[in-house]
């Protein structure tokens, strides 16, 4: 999946990302970043990443950097 951070917060680790696909709100929590790349996302970032569901809730992790047109 790829899409757009809409908030992040580096105190807490917990954000949001836009989906690209459809627009829908994927979680970011507490040790999503674990294992990728970036230690801190800014807003309107583009990432790539894999979405799984927690309790009913999308939560992204793997994140990679995204570009346009991928």
């Amino acid at each position: 999946m790829q899409g757009v951070v809409k908030v992040y917060d580096p105190e807490t680790g917990i954000g949001v990302i836009l989906n690209d696909a459809d627009g829908s709100e994927v979680m970011l929590r507490p040790g999503s970043l674990s294992g990728s790349l970036f230690r801190m996302l800014r807003q309107g970032q583009r990432v790539v990443f894999d979405a799984s569901e927690d309790n009913g809730t999308l939560v992204a992790g793997n994140l990679r950097f995204g570009a346009d047109g991928k």
